[in-house]
């Protein structure tokens, strides 16, 4: 039952995670160190668990991070039902996490900010990550929505499907020329390619899977870990790479890309994932990232 989690005790714990350490956490909730340590502690007894790591900076363990969600979907239901009995104050924006992989970001995501509408008075606070790692933030209650690979609900969260992002195999033009001549399985086993960091596993899949897993991408790889600059290091004839179809079409126009495998597509299906909360902020933003997505992505 909810009485059985003090609300003071779970919204200091949330202070702590987010401050960092228990002074600064005690600094930004105007008490002393040691009554925030005793609510910590208490809040630990009553659950019988360990709810943090007594790191710098402090982090949540696995049943912190459960607390740490609560947190938040409290304070963002109580803004809401301040917000219906006119006590939230006209100068008080409300803020959106969200978490998004790179690639959306760079090519459909931000225009579904301009949707929300403005008398909403939100703002947003984007969280970049890879969208096979965005369900972790949910988890840790880090962002209350992610675009994430995932049809699989985090829990407490719903989940809807977006579309799929098509990326393409390619190159410049010169590049191919140089390296990738003859079988295109085989060379790409040697030629340099271009990744976004070191947990990026794309290239190396699309290679295994034109192999029949015997072989991964060259181990003389270039890591540029933008969207934007990762289309540009392999435009400039760095690497060739998996560039998404939105990023890759006009300059595959205009010559300055080539494909090298036209055959071989790789679709992402991406899903939306959110709070399971009765929220209109939520809603709205909801609706807007649906409506981006029906006509950026393939369906």
């Amino acid at each position: 039952m909810m009485t059985d989690l003090p609300l003071d005790q779970v919204r200091t714990l949330l202070a702590v995670v987010d401050e960092g350490t228990f002074d600064a956490a005690a600094a930004a909730l105007h008490v002393t160190p040691s009554a925030i340590s005793q609510r910590v502690k208490a809040l630990e007894q009553r659950t019988g668990r360990v709810l943090l790591l007594r790191t710098k900076p402090v982090r949540p363990t696995e049943s912190g991070e459960v607390l740490v969600r609560l947190a938040r979907q409290v304070a963002r239901l109580e803004h809401d039902a301040y917000a219906e009995l006119g006590l939230s104050g006209d100068g008080e924006p409300t803020r959106v996490s969200v978490a998004v992989n790179a690639d959306s970001l760079a090519t459909w995501f931000l225009p579904v900010l301009t949707r929300v509408p403005e008398e909403l008075r939100l703002y947003f606070e984007l969280r970049r990550e890879d969208e096979h790692h965005t369900a972790a933030l949910l988890r840790e209650g880090t962002v209350m929505a992610a675009v994430t690979s995932s049809p699989d609900p985090v829990p407490g969260c719903s989940v809807r499907s977006l579309g799929r992002m098509r990326y393409l195999p390619v190159a410049a033009p010169g590049f191919a020329a140089r390296h990738l001549g003859g079988s295109v399985r085989e060379a790409l086993t040697q030629a340099p390619v271009v990744v976004f960091d070191r947990r990026d596993d794309f290239q190396d899949g699309f290679v295994r899977g034109l192999t029949r897993g015997r072989s991964r991408a060259s181990a003389l790889r270039h890591y540029v870990p933008t969207s934007e600059g990762f289309v540009e290091a392999v435009a400039a004839g760095l690497g060739w790479g998996l560039v998404p179809e939105p990023q890759a079409d006009p300059l595959l126009g205009d010559g300055r890309l080539v494909g090298i495998a036209p055959r071989h597509t790789v679709d992402v299906p991406l899903y939306w994932q959110q709070w399971k909360l009765d929220s209109p902020a939520l809603a709205q933003v909801a609706e807007a990232v649906t409506a981006t997505a029906a006509e950026a992505l393939r369906p």
